[in-house]
């Protein structure tokens, strides 16, 4: 499609449609109350509900707060101005809810981390689609303009003819933007998916030429936007040329971050698909859209910046995907892993006073939440101290852990995270760590070529006896080997972490 700049109304043209468009061709738009005062609510809901959920206490409602502000968004938007095709949108919106409700009932929590990745995609995606239909919207309304087309100016096409040169500048910049992002969320996200789901390798891979490869195809993604926005040649086929390239930086970025690194990335992924929401908005005219995708952006980005001061990790690297793989020779462990049956386990905590549990991703996968509740219970009627060690990033998604836990009533009080707890290891009796590794490698700590190399991690190691369940002498997701499984007070409770559990709560005096 040929781009033609659009110019200043010719004369005995209505000087209102700054495109030039005679407003006999242009569907008047109406403008409802109702909408803008709906969408007002529905943000503040919004940032309740965003707020509700940095507490436990609180999440439950702050999650009704959201679906409050979702309903509500969606009904304002339906009844409001300018919309076409009203039984099709709700057509629409009744299959997605159908599918969420599938998903929402049969997805595991072990698989949830994947399926935010998969989400995220279609976020990105959506902003690609409405990015391209708003150039050939654009189109109708410069053909209009020549007089190739007669027919009246309807939906976003009326929207677009009301708009000055300088809008459609801007408009065009928004567009550039949104499908650049959407874009780099989509593959991404995919990617992200493949990993989390086992579909892809978890390790670390790039082409050759890496980051120069990352950087020239960022450089042709400006020289493309350039030729977009001035209006240089095919204006069609730079978008599309655009989308195939941030397609590229997607999957080569998120290729190139190692597995021990998921969930840093799916925060950061939660970040972009914000944006990608956010430039949406901004084509749109939608100023929920742009509220909300700045929220989602935002504190994506916030919460991937706090993850990476946990996981010791630049917070550029992230963004560019310039991290997860090892600097040198991993040190050499030493001795061998000691195993120790229900029995053993049993009357070292019998014999306790004080116990941490440290849960981990196996313990999600062994679905064994409700027999951790059910131990935690039997020691604290026996009159032992029992606390949770949360690190920031356990599980494959912020907050794994704490939704587990939460599901399966532990007390709040005594789930702390890991600046609350870590000091408080060597005078511990006893640490169970249940299906987790780098969050209690002391790699992190004592070898500069580890992977993991400076992540502040729960020192588990400093306690009197360590057992950790786990089901065998694999290295995990992650692949790094942990010399904690090697130490004199360590000893390996091999097994299902749930049967091993629920084998040794009748022990327990």
């Amino acid at each position: 499609m040929a781009t033609t700049v659009i110019t200043t109304p010719a004369p005995g043209m209505d000087p209102v449609i700054s495109t030039g468009v005679p407003s006999s061709m242009i569907e008047a738009l109406p403008a409802f109350g109702f909408t803008t005062a709906a969408y007002v609510v529905a943000a503040v809901l919004f940032i309740l509900s965003l707020g509700g959920l940095s507490g436990q206490e609180s999440a439950k409602r702050a999650i009704w707060y959201g679906i409050v502000g979702m309903a509500l968004a969606v009904l304002a938007t339906l009844f409001g101005p300018g919309l076409h095709n009203w039984w099709l949108s709700a057509l629409m919106i009744a299959i997605g809810g159908a599918g969420g409700y599938v998903l929402a009932t049969r997805v595991q929590m072990t698989e949830m981390p994947q399926l935010i990745a998969a989400m995220h995609s279609l976020v990105g995606l959506a902003a690609v689609f409405i990015g391209l239909n708003a150039q050939i919207e654009l189109g109708r309304v410069i053909r209009a303009r020549l007089n190739d087309a007669t027919d009246v100016l309807t939906g976003f096409a009326a929207v677009l003819a009301h708009k000055t040169p300088a809008e459609i500048a801007m408009l065009k910049v928004e567009v550039g933007l949104g499908v650049f992002i959407g874009a780099v969320t989509f593959t991404g996200s995919v990617v992200a998916y493949g990993k989390l789901a086992g579909k892809i390798d978890g390790k670390p891979k790039k082409l050759p030429g890496g980051h120069m490869l990352n950087l020239g195809a960022a450089i042709l993604s400006l020289l493309l936007l350039v030729l977009y926005v001035a209006g240089w040649g095919p204006a069609m086929l730079w978008l599309l040329v655009l989308f195939l390239v941030a397609c590229f930086i997607g999957w080569h970025l998120i290729m190139g971050i190692g597995g021990a690194d998921m969930p840093v990335v799916v925060s950061m992924l939660n970040s972009y698909s914000g944006w990608a929401a956010a430039m949406i908005g901004f084509t749109l005219s939608n100023d929920l859209l742009i509220v909300t995708g700045a929220l989602v952006g935002s504190s994506g980005a916030i919460l991937s910046y706090i993850m990476c001061r946990a996981m010791n990790r630049n917070f550029i690297s992230v963004i560019l995907g310039g991290f997860g793989g090892e600097t040198g020779p991993a040190m050499e462990i030493t001795g061998e892993q000691v195993a120790i049956d229900a029995e053993g386990v049993a009357a070292a905590l019998n014999e306790a006073d004080s116990v941490i549990i440290v849960p981990g991703y196996g313990m999600a996968v062994a679905q064994a939440q409700q027999s951790v509740s059910e131990l935690t219970r039997k020691l604290r009627a026996a009159g032992k101290e029992v606390r949770f060690a949360i690190h920031p990033v356990a599980g494959r998604l912020p907050g794994h852990m704490n939704v587990l836990l939460a599901e399966a009533r532990v007390p709040y009080d005594i789930v702390m995270e890991m600046d609350e707890i870590n000091d408080d290891f060597p005078s511990t009796d006893v640490v169970i760590v249940i299906g987790s590794n780098d969050i209690v490698n002391p790699a992190a700590q004592e070898d500069p070529n580890s992977p993991i190399a400076g992540m502040p991690v729960l020192e588990v190691w400093k306690a009197k006896h360590v057992f950790v369940s786990k089901r065998g002498q694999g290295t995990g997701y992650s692949g790094i080997e942990n010399p904690l499984f090697y130490k004199d007070n360590t000893r390996m409770f091999y097994g299902d972490a749930k049967k091993s559990l629920d084998a040794l709560l009748p022990m327990i005096e």
